[in-house]
């Protein structure tokens, strides 16, 4: 196997770990490019494990840039979201048990409490079953410094890990409920599928108008979804569709799409929602529906 096709077998698990390093698309694919180059610019005989070095190297180039990116963010303009991105569910048990709830937006959001290292060495270990000794190389630590950080990660995220587990097919069947009420403008509909303490949470990126704090309150919101079916009328469109590998929802205005809504539930009741309208969040989105 030449070296380009090399990686280009390797870049889904590059890619993988760049994107859940730093919740932002555009700045895994720029991560992966650096990789690239720089697996170019190496001589192959001082490369021991080709594999294991470019998980090294992309793991670091991610560490660097989120470095930068967690300073970027602590000016950033109302509440920060994940960029979302189109998936399919996961093909196999080996890539449901790799990607669904792994990288999922709600999951992704956790991980923003971890340092760059701690987040890095909890990725390696409990979302791609890397072995300490391939960690260590990664992050520049020891094994029994990389297996410190992975344990004060999980205790760390360990109590606000998602209370629920659903089915991919229940998610699915009550996202599809919720969408044609939303379409509809049901109020009664919406409101029933809210749990009274539900929370919406929205990210404008200071472009679009959103919320400088979470709304809680399934009733509130629901009037909020139900306010812009008023308003918009026969404009307002809502599409099922699978992003970060669970069932989500676009909402479409007037034909441009105006959010991505990616959602918690119990089963039975929403309780917990994610409304990304930052335009730069939602280009590629808009992009792979032909720009709807």
């Amino acid at each position: 196997m030449d070296d380009t096709s090399f990686f280009d077998k390797l870049r889904p698990r590059l890619q993988g770990i760049a994107y859940r390093m730093l919740s932002s698309v555009a700045e895994a694919e720029d991560v992966v490019q650096d990789a690239w180059l720089r697996w170019h610019s190496t001589t192959r005989e001082t490369i021991e494990n080709a594999e294991a070095w470019l998980v090294a190297v992309t793991t670091r180039i991610s560490i660097d840039r989120l470095r930068a990116a967690k300073i970027q963010r602590e000016h950033y303009t109302g509440i920060w979201l994940p960029e979302p991105h189109v998936t399919d569910y996961p093909a196999t048990p080996e890539q449901a048990k790799e990607r669904a709830d792994d990288v999922s937006v709600a999951f992704l959001m956790l991980l923003e409490r971890l340092s760059p290292e701690a987040r890095a060495a909890f990725l390696l270990r409990e979302v791609f079953d890397a072995d300490y000794d391939e960690i260590a190389k990664a992050i520049g630590k020891s094994e029994a410094a990389c297996r410190q950080l992975v344990s004060r990660a999980k205790a760390q995220l360990r109590d606000d890990r998602p209370r629920y587990v659903v089915s991919r097919e229940t998610h699915h069947r009550l996202l599809q409920t919720f969408a044609h009420a939303l379409q509809r403008g049901d109020f009664a509909a919406i409101n029933s599928m809210l749990a009274e303490d539900a929370v919406l949470m929205g990210d404008g990126g200071g472009r679009v108008q959103s919320f400088p704090k979470p709304m809680v309150g399934g009733r509130r919101i629901a009037q909020l979804f139900y306010a812009a079916a008023l308003r918009y009328k026969s404009g307002l469109r809502v599409e099922l569709t699978v992003l970060n590998s669970q069932a989500a929802l676009l909402r479409f205005i007037d034909g441009a799409l105006e959010s991505a809504q990616t959602y918690e539930t119990d089963g039975e009741r929403i309780v917990r929602i994610q409304i990304q309208r930052n335009p730069d969040k939602l280009a590629r989105i808009a992009a792979s529906f032909g720009g709807r």
